[in-house]
C-alpha cells in the first residue's frame, strides 16, 4: 500500500521536475531515509501527539537554508497530507525511477573471496547481454557464503551458486537415477 501511494507522489515530482532535479532530489531523500532508522526520528514523525506542521518543519530543518524550492514544497506537500513517514519508500521508488529513466541499474554480488576488478567488469557485462543492454553496476560485498549471488532487484534478477546446492542437486540426480 506504501508503495502505491509513494508512486503517486513520484509521478508528480517526475513530471514536475528535470533529469538533473530528480537525481539532486534523489540523492537529498536517500539520505534522509537514513535519519529513518533512528527510532527517536519515526517516533516523532508518527507521533500523534506532535502536529503535520511541527514534522513538517523537522523536516525541512535538515534540509538546510540552500535547499531547492521544489524540493521544500514537495515535502510540505507531502506534510500537509500526513505522509512524511513515507519519505523511505519515496526515496526508494524514486531511485528505481530515475533507474528505469536512464536505463543504468545497481546490484550486489555476495561471495566469500574479494573478486577481481575484471571479474566483477566481465559479470556487469554478462548483466547487460542478459538485460538487452541495461547497464549494471555492481557492488561486491564479502560474506560467509560458499559460493555467490548476484542480485539486481530492480530488474528483478537473483542468481545464486552455492556448492552446497549443487552438492545437493547432484546427489539428488545420482539417487533418482539408480
Amino acid at each position: 500500500m506504501e508503495e502505491l501511494i509513494a508512486k503517486r507522489y513520484v509521478n508528480a515530482l517526475v513530471e514536475s521536475t528535470s533529469k538533473k532535479d530528480r537525481a539532486d532530489f534523489s540523492k537529498v531523500l536517500l539520505g534522509m531515509s537514513d535519519a529513518f532508522l533512528d527510532e527517536k526520528v519515526v517516533e516523532n514523525l508518527s507521533s500523534p501527539l506532535v502536529s503535520n506542521e511541527e514534522k513538517t518543519s523537522l523536516v525541512l530543518e535538515s534540509l538546510g537554508k540552500d535547499a531547492n524550492v521544489q524540493l521544500v514544497n514537495f515535502i510540505k506537500i507531502i506534510g500537509e497530507n500526513g505522509r512524511l513517514d513515507l519519505l523511505p519508500t519515496i526515496a526508494k521508488v524514486l531511485k528505481q525511477a530515475i533507474q528505469k529513466e536512464t536505463n543504468k541499474y545497481e546490484g550486489i554480488v555476495t561471495t566469500a573471496t574479494k573478486l577481481k576488478a575484471e571479474e566483477l567488469k566481465a559479470l556487469e557485462a554478462s548483466l547487460t547481454k542478459y538485460t538487452d543492454g541495461a547497464s549494471v553496476k555492481l557492488v561486491q560485498e564479502i560474506s560467509d557464503i560458499d559460493g555467490m549471488k548476484v542480485s539486481v532487484d530492480d530488474l528483478g534478477i537473483e542468481v545464486n551458486f552455492s556448492k552446497q546446492r549443487v552438492k545437493e542437486q547432484l546427489i539428488d540426480f545420482i539417487t533418482k537415477s539408480l
